[in-house]
């Protein structure tokens, strides 16, 4: 008993050592250990007028499940956030290129650097691809009308995400095709990681930056 308790125990650690997990980690594990916590600790807990997934953990820190280690708050989180509350969560396809396709900002070739291509999408079916945020944000700033959806790749996972609901770091050791760059993640806790890990300066969100930060970034 004491073995069984201690290999679960192991194995919930490394589950959560990586915050920026795969969907079939969460379909699989993640999502069912937050159902459970849900149902049998925390069924009371108000999940009404939330916007953010901050707000909802500040929900739940405020509750009687506060006194939940931080790992099962996690998985919490998660379950309420992406299944209860917004199971209609997109999955993005991945950002493929042709050997033609150049960046309209640098001119670059996107094939030679596929974990960096991100994309704009307006409404009238036009998109445009680029090296990295770097260069879409140029063009952003530019083109900012009609936009439909604007599209990038998080740096752990390297799947496709929207670039609004996204987290930024500047200032790391990571360098794009085209230098210093906006380097996207997934969600607040893979930006900390790569902040220490890379020797980041700063985490921002997209509406957060600013012409004179990109200009910066050159």
């Amino acid at each position: 008993m004491i073995r069984s308790l201690f290999v679960a125990m192991l194995f919930l650690t490394t589950l959560f050592a990586h915050a920026d997990y795969s969907q079939a980690v969460k379909i699989k594990k993640i999502y069912p250990l937050g159902k459970k916590i849900y149902e049998k600790k925390c069924k009371e807990l108000d999940l009404d007028g939330l916007s953010t997934q901050e707000e909802l953990l500040q929900r739940i820190n405020g509750s009687k499940c506060s006194k939940l280690s931080s790992k099962y708050k996690e998985a919490l989180t998660l379950y309420l956030w992406e299944q209860k509350l917004h199971n209609h969560t997109p999955h993005y396809k991945a950002l493929k290129v042709t050997k033609e396709q150049k960046c309209p900002v640098c001119g670059m070739f996107l094939y030679k650097y596929p974990n960096w291509v991100s994309m704009i999408e307006y409404n009238n079916g036009k998109k445009y691809y680029f090296d990295g945020m770097k260069d879409l944000m140029k063009y952003y700033f530019e083109n900012p009308n009609g936009v439909k959806q604007i599209l990038t790749q998080a740096y752990y996972r390297q799947k496709t995400i929207n670039a609004k609901d996204a987290y930024f770091v500047t200032g790391s050791d990571i360098y794009g095709p085209m230098g210093n760059e906006f380097i996207p993640l997934a969600n607040k806790e893979a930006a900390k990681k790569f902040l220490i890990e890379h020797r980041g300066k700063k985490i921002i969100r997209f509406e957060s930056i600013t012409p004179e930060m990109v200009e910066a970034l050159d």
